[in-house]
């Protein structure tokens, strides 16, 4: 049973995300979830900066799969993609540890029955490993190997054009270095009144990027352009982030793998868009007696 428990710690966070929610005014998109609990717990950044072998950042993965389990149990509303939101039973649902526990055996049992290729121990290695809309879907791993699979230039590139599909103009590869990290510029426009010139830069990474590269990056673009964007297919770590939005200094938009990847979706740019059914486990418990 130790062993289980070791490979379910994502339990923990069932309880919390539902408080979090209930602040947040009962919805809120995944990432303020995550923020919310880790700041109402206090969580430190060394704790918030681990990642798992795919470079995925763990805590938020862990959130993630508790907000699968909570929908599965009709506690969150699955119908909004990219917006986790309770439902009316989630509103009036509290979760100790114990109730969480005995939340995740009853789901963990269901998958396993549904899923007869797998014993209950892989179905547990696979949620610990994976993000849960990769699991139903597959489109996030498989786009990040390929961009990861790009030679640095062509990422830029790549990069360039997903910039121009987002409404970007002018959109350039600097093709320089040692030019302060700083791969292309582009202007965007707001209205016919107001634009402002952008630079970006491309880190084809596995793993984080840090606050010191983020600052690199600022010093770089200060005096040269009104904003900055860093796209990478990995992550950044809690701190890269704080520095990305600290008072009183230029502002730097980060996009990490995991949004990158909506960007592609989002205009449609090297995939295509397909129809998934996903089995709603909780409609056919009933029927299980």
């Amino acid at each position: 049973m130790a062993k289980r428990n070791k490979q379910a710690e994502f339990v923990k966070w069932f309880g919390p995300l539902l408080d979090a929610l209930r602040d947040l005014g009962y919805s809120g998109k995944p990432r303020e979830v995550s923020d919310k609990i880790s700041k109402d717990l206090k969580l430190d950044d060394v704790f918030l900066d681990q990642t798992l072998k795919s470079g995925t950042n763990k805590f938020h993965n862990q959130v993630a799969w508790a907000r699968q389990y909570l929908t599965w149990e009709g506690l969150l509303d699955s119908s909004i993609r990219g917006t986790w939101k309770l439902t009316e039973k989630g509103k009036n649902t509290q979760l100790n540890y114990q109730e969480a526990h005995q939340l995740f055996l009853k789901w963990v049992e269901i998958n396993q029955k549904a899923r007869k290729d797998k014993t209950e121990k892989e179905v547990l290695i696979e949620q610990e490993e994976t993000d849960p809309d990769t699991v139903e879907i597959n489109a996030e791993n498989n786009l990040l190997s390929v961009l990861k699979s790009l030679s640095p230039a062509g990422f830029e590139r790549v990069c360039k054009e997903l910039l121009r599909e987002h409404g970007f103009e002018n959109v350039e590869v600097t093709g320089k270095s040692h030019d302060g990290g700083i791969d292309g510029y582009g202007t965007l426009e707001i209205n016919p009144f107001v634009s402002f010139k952008v630079l970006f830069q491309c880190k084809r990474y596995q793993g984080s990027v840090s606050r010191s590269q983020v600052g690199d990056f600022r010093n770089a673009m200060i005096g040269r352009a009104e904003k900055g964007i860093i796209l990478t297919t990995g992550t950044f770590t809690n701190s890269a982030e704080n520095e990305a939005s600290r008072d009183g200094a230029p502002k730097i938009e980060l996009v990490d793998g995991k949004k990158l990847v909506q960007m592609f979706e989002k205009v449609q740019l090297g995939v295509k868009a397909k129809t998934v059914y996903e089995v709603d486990l909780n409609y056919f418990t009933k029927f299980q007696d």
